[in-house]
């Protein structure tokens, strides 16, 4: 099998090596000498590191105290968002499905797009347009912005053909398997790390379907489980390098 490239696995800047071990360690927050060694590991220059971490701090993505790097309140946000986006929580599927329907015409982009990331949050999918659709399998979703919105509980007559009309199965399934394959493989530090990258943004992807609409050989679980084992080797390699303030 090719190894993912381009839109598969993009390469990471210095930024994005930074905010993923962060995001890994626990607690969120290292040294500037240990990014700078961790950086070191990964391929990087620390001179690079260094640059990229006073960047963040000046944009609000880090908080920076006696030479410790922080994740901001955002970021730590955002953690939390993607430990739900990594591990979902689907409840029994009864065969209802969640239905929203977009009403009103004219609306301005801003609130289109809006609606639109918070459904693609919520596991949704278009059916048409301004029809939106998913298995009932993930309880109420979040809030979703905009007035003009109905939603709707329906049961399809053919649910396993409509999940496949909603989603491309067959590409989200050889994807994370290319994933699995690179996290698994032989590869070196960084492409591994970028591997791990591309596999929070698969999962968060991935549409949570009910077991009897799932295909064969489904490997969302198998990809959730590696990027755990992957994010636990990410944080030993981070403890080995943090100094003893860090770890409190």
């Amino acid at each position: 099998m090719a190894r993912p490239q381009g839109e598969t696995m993009p390469p990471l800047s210095a930024r994005s090596v930074a905010l993923s071990l962060l995001l890994g360690a626990t607690p969120p927050r290292l040294a500037a000498a240990d990014l700078g060694r961790l950086a070191a590991h990964f391929g990087l220059a620390p001179a690079t590191m260094r640059v990229a971490l006073s960047r963040m701090v000046a944009a609000g993505e880090l908080d920076a105290n006696d030479g410790v790097y922080a994740l901001s309140a955002r970021h730590l946000a955002r953690r939390e968002t993607t430990e739900a986006g990594i591990h979902p929580e689907p409840a029994a599927y009864t065969g209802t499905w969640r239905m929203i329907v977009a009403t009103g015409g004219g609306r301005p982009a801003d609130e289109r797009q809006a609606t639109r990331a918070a459904l693609e949050r919520g596991r949704f999918a278009p059916l048409r347009e301004g029809v939106w659709m998913r298995p009932g399998n993930l309880g109420e979703p979040a809030p979703i912005p905009g007035d003009a919105l109905l939603a709707f509980s329906v049961v399809p007559d053919d649910d396993q053909a409509l999940a496949g009309r909603l989603w491309d199965l067959d590409a989200w399934a050889e994807k994370a398997r290319t994933l699995l394959e690179v996290l698994h493989g032989p590869e070196g530090p960084m492409t591994r790390l970028t591997a791990a990258a591309a596999a929070v943004r698969h999962l968060a992807a991935d549409p949570v379907l009910p077991a009897e609409l799932e295909p064969a050989d489904w490997p969302a679980a198998r990809l959730r489980r590696s990027y755990a084992a992957y994010r636990d080797e990410l944080a030993a390699i981070a403890a080995t390098a943090s100094t003893p303030e860090t770890k409190d």
